[in-house]
């Protein structure tokens, strides 16, 4: 076996290493390092515009969740948000990884215990990832995005764990990395879905810097510090425990509500400061930080099963019809770059495919009538008796997605395009969002700092974001997409997984099957009381090395 070095896991990054924001460095003030040694004590007070829905470490993506679970849990291995480079935590080196990268094998430190006093062992490292990588239909548990061809894990010894998979799986060592493969006790691995929801919080023990201590469901929930903590990641700053005494999250869903409460100064940071807030933060005692989370870019996904969208022409046209320019120069700053492609310049594996994206309105009504669409009684697009009236969803989490639409509506009415925009809560986007014939135009993005953040968004078996899949005949409508994308998270080499990833991604474009807008950050507000604030790869909060001045 040959051991992967850091180097080679920065060879890994290369593509990632180059631009990522400030949003990983210090909070305040903006662009600068704290000043005087950190201070210990004392609680941030920290709003979300939602609620967290899970604390199930594979399903905890959604940055509500995240922000939580980065919090209370370590994981066996720590990545740099500003290199992307990988690290010893949990582990105590880089693992062993055989020729065709089936089998990691790590050595475990023997001195971490969780918070409710119970041992991080070898077995229970095991009973993580077994669960993460197999899921529990029976407990409505799902399995790991992150984690791809996962067979068994086993214990070597009592400091030495091995996992096997059944093809290559070269991303193993960056989704241990990751919040999806948060370690939790034995105790809370044995909860159902609905222990890890909301009311079960205090339930998910974890062996991180901070503890939950109580839980207002859907309002608040408090983390306090761990003082005997003494296992930060290899490349962490300081020791020991955490500078502060805990952290208060609280839901503020009015975004006048977060920068209102963030300005006045009785609240510490803020997460998702919508743009046309943020040159209030320009003020004296004020910072904004904008976090890259160097995966697909907030993206615009055709449905291209429905018969409204089965026809490329009419998929292109769309494309040709809208403007993103301006509804990035409209409806934005420039913490948010217009997106060239499905990945963020920041990614692994990016390729510009701007060249399918021009805004071309003329060639877009020429695509539409060489496609048999013409214009209705009411100016609407009809083609053997059925209007061209699409229904694309609201993206609760992203932000502006209304008002992305509403510009969208506007720009695609002038070719005779009809746009719906479904109304409803997260849960009802959610629900609608699995069916093409409820939405037509699924808006999303997604945060991974690896290659395989193309899979997890676009793969049958993951967030099947396209509905490539077809549950009634239990097929797939493009098979060589699938196939590309198995391809990103099992070719074995950087090499192979950049090159599988240029493939798929230059088929979505050349299908039209996604429309990238903008390269989406995680955009905080910060006051400057707070010091040596930062965030994970894909822009979740990460609390240990911050510390207050009041």
């Amino acid at each position: 076996m040959s051991r992967i070095r850091r180097t080679a896991l920065a060879a890994l990054s290369l593509a990632a290493t180059t631009a990522l924001l400030a949003g990983c460095a210090s909070g305040a003030p903006a662009g600068e390092e704290p000043t005087g040694d950190p201070v210990t004590g004392g609680t941030l007070s920290y709003l979300e515009p939602q609620t967290w829905t899970t604390l199930y470490p594979p399903a905890a993506g959604f940055y509500p969740n995240g922000g939580i679970v980065n919090n209370i849990t370590d994981r066996l291995l720590y990545q740099d948000p500003e290199t992307l480079e990988l690290s010893p935590w949990i582990a105590t080196a880089l693992p062993e990884v055989n020729a065709d990268a089936t089998e990691y094998t790590f050595t475990i430190r023997d001195d971490v215990t969780y918070s409710d006093g119970t041992p991080l062992t070898a077995e229970n490292v095991v009973k993580n990832i077994d669960l993460y990588g197999k899921g529990d239909a029976d407990r409505a548990l799902t399995v790991s995005e992150a984690i791809n061809n996962y067979e068994r894990g086993e214990v070597v010894d009592a400091t030495t764990v091995k996992f096997i998979f059944s093809a290559p799986s070269p991303g193993f060592a960056q989704a241990v990395s990751t919040i999806n493969s948060g370690l939790v006790s034995d105790a809370t691995l044995d909860l159902d879905s609905e222990g890890f929801g909301p009311g079960g919080a205090a339930q998910v023990i974890g062996s991180g810097p901070f503890v939950v201590a109580d839980e207002k469901i859907g309002t608040e929930t408090q983390l306090t510090v761990r003082e005997d903590y003494d296992w930060a990641p290899e490349a962490a700053e300081h020791d020991g425990r955490a500078y502060l005494d805990g952290i208060t999250y609280t839901v503020a869903g009015e975004n006048s509500v977060r920068v209102g409460t963030v300005v006045a100064k009785q609240a510490d940071v803020a997460r998702q400061i919508p743009a046309p807030d943020e040159p209030q933060f320009a003020a004296d005692g004020l910072s904004v930080l904008a976090a890259s989370t160097n995966g697909v870019t907030n993206s615009l996904n055709f449905r291209f099963t429905n018969p409204l969208l089965s026809d490329i022409r009419v998929r292109q046209a769309i494309i040709a019809g809208i403007d993103r320019e301006n509804i990035v120069e409209t409806l934005f700053t420039d913490s948010y770059p217009l997106a060239t492609g499905a990945l963020a310049t920041t990614a692994l594996g990016y390729v510009d495919t701007s060249e399918f994206y021009a805004y071309d309105p003329k060639q877009a009504a020429k695509l539409l009538a060489d496609a048999g669409w013409k214009a209705g009684s009411d100016g609407v697009l009809e083609k053997d008796g059925q209007r061209l009236s699409l229904t694309f969803s609201e993206a609760i989490p992203q932000p502006r997605s209304k008002e992305v639409v509403t510009l969208i509506q506007e720009q695609l009415a002038e070719l005779g395009i009809e746009v719906n925009l479904f109304a409803g809560d997260y849960a009802a986007q959610t629900a609608a969002s699995l069916d093409a014939d409820t939405i037509q135009v699924y808006h999303s993005m997604v945060g991974r700092a690896d290659y395989d953040v193309l899979k997890s968004q676009f793969f049958s078996t993951n967030r099947n974001t396209l509905l490539n899949y077809d549950t009634a005949t239990q097929k797939n409508a493009d098979q060589e997409l699938d196939d590309l994308l198995a391809k990103v998270a099992s070719a074995p080499t950087p090499e192979e997984r950049a090159a599988a990833s240029e493939a798929a991604q230059r088929h979505l474009a050349e299908q039209a099957y996604i429309l990238p807008l903008f390269e989406e950050p995680q955009v905080y507000g910060l006051t400057d009381a707070v010091h040596g604030f930062e965030t994970e790869s894909v822009g979740r909060p990460n609390f240990y090395n911050t510390w207050l001045t009041r």
